[in-house]
This record gives structure tokens, sequence and C-alpha cells, in this order.
């Protein structure tokens, strides 16, 4: 599903919230922030995708990259509804033109531009009570309540994984190679190297209102335990326009010691069907040190196993087996004490 999409289902209809898991796929696409949710339970999901890209650096003679990106995702959902396991990546190809000489020099490259592994847990989910619906009100069904301004709560901790050395992108800067000034190539120096594994965290928060609107915030502190750490807000706002389609508009400011940067994305989703969601998404940056334009599109997937609990069976048998224990224990004494007076009967 779409953070949205069986959002607008969700209010349509009278529904328990069993932790975690949905009817329709939920899919941290399109954009870059994740959703409070989790899949749930037993539930596998790929989201992944391709990206043309386009950089052109103003600070150094109108350098540009160009090239393709990949990036992909699986989450797992196990051991409780709230808790979930991501890895994801994004891998770049390009083609680096270096007008800081005359004539330009141009050479390839690739390798990760990001690559993690996190857990996610939900910490505080407002949706846990029952949403009834009244059936002869739309208007009661998609009025703004008070309870709407308070958000799901979802916290992420994981590792950044650098998988090569001499990574021409470390710290996620594109531009890295071009740091060094041309004529001091010969100092030896050498650009930023980025360690095999630093710290992420992310705070996520998600809040449903008026019906068919989700609004999504992220705040991450990355690449913990380098020598340029990185703070990262983005922000998500999705909206409905029927069961199937739903579009978002999304800003993200990045900020650490090596880029410095303020990114918008406009996109749309389609769910094809409960397990499948297609979407696609335009962006570009705010600056010219370096500009950045983009355009993606991607698909989300699920491998769907999960098993409902209905709540008031879950409450029921989690009854049955405390008495089960109690009779146990119950069981235990009076054998206890059934064996303490025959020995003392024998005693006598």
């Amino acid at each position: 599903m779409m953070r949205s999409c069986c959002v607008f289902l969700f209010f349509l209809a009278t529904t328990f919230t069993f932790g975690q898991y949905t009817d329709q796929i939920n899919s941290n696409r399109p954009g870059a922030s994740i959703g409070a949710f989790s899949v749930g339970t037993r539930v596998i999901q790929f989201e992944a995708g391709t990206e043309y890209r386009r950089y052109k650096h103003k600070g150094y003679s109108n350098s540009e990259i160009e090239g393709k990106v990949g990036f992909f995702a699986l989450r797992y959902g196990f051991l409780k509804e709230q808790l979930e396991l991501t890895v994801e990546g994004i891998y770049q190809l390009d083609r680096l033109t270096n007008r800081l000489s005359r004539p330009a020099y141009v050479y390839n490259r690739e390798g990760f531009l990001a690559s993690h592994v996190g857990l996610k847990y939900l910490i505080f989910d407002p949706f846990r009570r029952e949403v009834e619906t009244n059936v002869y009100s739309w208007k009661a069904n998609n009025r703004f309540r008070l309870r709407d301004l308070v958000p799901a709560v979802s916290l992420t901790l994981g590792a950044n994984v650098n998988f090569k050395n001499n990574n021409p992108y470390p710290f996620g800067n594109v531009f890295s190679a071009l740091h060094r000034p041309i004529f001091y190539q010969n100092l030896g120096l050498r650009p930023p190297e980025e360690p095999i594994a630093s710290g992420r965290a992310t705070l996520a928060t998600q809040s449903h209102f008026f019906g068919t609107w989700v609004f999504v915030t992220n705040f991450t502190y990355n690449r913990m335990f380098t020598e340029n750490p990185e703070t990262n807000y983005i922000l998500t706002l999705t909206h409905t326009l029927n069961p199937l389609w739903s579009v978002y508009l999304e800003t993200q400011g990045v900020s650490s010691n090596v880029y410095v940067d303020q990114i918008f994305r406009l996109g749309a989703a389609y769910l094809f069907t409960d397990d499948i969601q297609i979407e696609a998404t335009l962006g570009a940056n705010s600056k010219e040190t370096p500009s950045l334009f983009f355009v993606n599109a991607g698909v989300s997937y699920r491998l769907d196993f999960h098993k409902d609990i209905d709540p008031d069976k879950k409450e029921e048998e989690k009854l049955l087996r405390k008495q089960e224990k109690g009779m146990k224990k119950g069981a235990r004494k009076a054998e206890k004490q059934n064996n303490k007076r025959n020995r003392r009967a024998r005693r006598n």
C-alpha cells in the first residue's frame, strides 16, 4: 500500500488495528522518508527502482555528473508486530566531466551512495483503539479531530556499511574527487575515506487526518562516530485521490561538513494489486553548488505470510495460559503437601 492508499480504506470502514499489518501493501515509497509503521509479522517486502540523476557544480567550472541510480530495500516483520528489520542501499553508476582542467577530463565511476541495516520499533501507536465509522455521514467521518494531531512514533537504529575502499562517494559526496585543487595533486593528498561502519538513528512520526491525508516526518542523525556526522530531516505530505491513486510532496534537508542541501520531490503511486505498488518521482534541489535534477520509477512487492490474531481471542488465550499456569502451580503445591503428610505418617 502507499503510505496513504489504505489509509483511505482505513477511515471508510470500521476497523481494528491488529498491530502493524494492513490488508494492502505498506510501502515507504514513493519518496525518501520512512513511515512509522512496520510491514507486520511474517511479511517480506521488496522495494526497488531506478533513477536518472544529473548534477552540475557551479563552483567547479560547471563540472557535471550524469548517471543512473539503483535503489532497493528489503523489509521483514518478525517477533512482534511493532518490529521490522530493514536492509537498504543506493548504488550509482555515473560519468564525471571534470571541467577544472582543459581539455575537460571524463571518467566513469560506480559505487554505493548509501547502504544501511537497521531495526525499526513502533514506540507509540495512537490508532490501536477501534475506529468507528458513522455510516450515515461522510462529513462526520472526514472532519478534523484533535486526536488526529497525535502521531504514531517509531525509532530506527542501525549501521551504515561501506563495502569498498576508495569509495568514489565518501560520506555521500559525489564531487569528492574534485575537492583537491588541481595544482596540489602532487602533494599526494587523498579525499576523506568513510569507515567500514558508522551509526544511524531515525525518529519517524506519522499522522492521519481528514480521512485522505498522511503527514510523515523523519529526523535522522547519520554517520555517527565519524569525522563527518550528518543531520537530516524529511517532511512528506501524501494525499489519496481514490483507493488506487495517491500523490505526494516532500522536502529534505541535509547538513554535514561536506554537504549541505535542500531537496524537493513530487510524485505519485498506483496500487496495482493488494501486494504490488508502482510509483514515480520528479525532484530537484535549491542551489547550484551543485544543482541536482532527477526522475525515478519504482515498484514495491510483498510476500504475505501474515496471520491475523483477533485481540479478543489473543486475550482469551492469554487468560487460559494464566489459568493453566495457576492450575499447574496449585497441583505442584498439593503434591508437595501430600508428600509432606506421607513423610509424617511414616515417621509416626
